[in-house]
């Protein structure tokens, strides 16, 4: 049997590089296409080694999935738990602190908010598992932001707190789709965006203007 060093790479590429290829290929293609319509050969292809190959790395498809996901799961549940627990006079707003963290553990691979956020995950499967851990995480964070929000607002329903929710979740998945459109647009420039959108919402359903 032959066997393989942990530092064997392909065409001079010392494994650890190659690995890290595969796996930001491998993210970028299940962000874009989500993980029904990704093929182990389109990512082997798209870095250049063989399909078999990409096998003795990473094991299955599955398993190449989980190697993309547990990064982008780890580093937005920890940028999204920091963004919660601060307190910035600069950003008083715990949502737009909750946004822009977002967009700067995001930056560099937009799409990987897809990657986690993928309705085409098999059913029961240890990826739709293990990406619904890390969704249930995030909606617990939204669920104590929103409730806060709303009592703030003077409100306690608690249908109202899911509603608000959801409705955060389609916010963030909407704001990250137009990003990944703009790609000139900085996590800065998404942040303030977001303020000025925030801004303009709150003098719609006030009615206040400056007439």
């Amino acid at each position: 049997m032959t066997t393989h060093s942990s530092k064997a790479g392909t065409k001079g590429v010392p494994r650890a590089d190659r690995e890290r290829q595969v796996l930001a290929a491998a993210t970028e293609e299940f962000g874009h296409h989500g993980y029904e319509a990704t093929t182990v050969a389109a990512v082997a292809a798209r870095v250049g080694v063989t399909k078999p190959l990409l096998h003795q790395y990473f094991g299955s498809k599955q398993d190449l999935y989980l190697a993309c996901l547990v990064p982008v799961g780890d580093r937005l549940l920890g940028a999204l738990r920091a963004a919660m627990a601060e307190r910035d006079s600069r950003v008083p707003s715990t949502a737009l602190r909750v946004l822009n963290a977002l967009f700067t553990a995001l930056d560099g691979q937009r799409e990987t908010w897809f990657v986690l956020y993928d309705p085409s995950l098999p059913p029961g499967s240890e990826a739709a598992r293990r990406a619904a851990y890390y969704r249930d995480a995030i909606d617990d964070l939204a669920a104590v932001g929103t409730a806060d929000l709303l009592r703030a607002a003077g409100t306690s329903d608690p249908l109202d707190a899911d509603a608000l929710k959801h409705a955060w979740r389609g916010l963030c998945t909407a704001l990250v789709r137009w990003w990944i459109n703009h790609p000139d647009q900085s996590p800065e420039a998404m942040s303030r965006r977001c303020a000025r959108l925030f801004a303009a919402h709150t003098l719609l359903t006030t009615g206040h203007d400056n007439a």
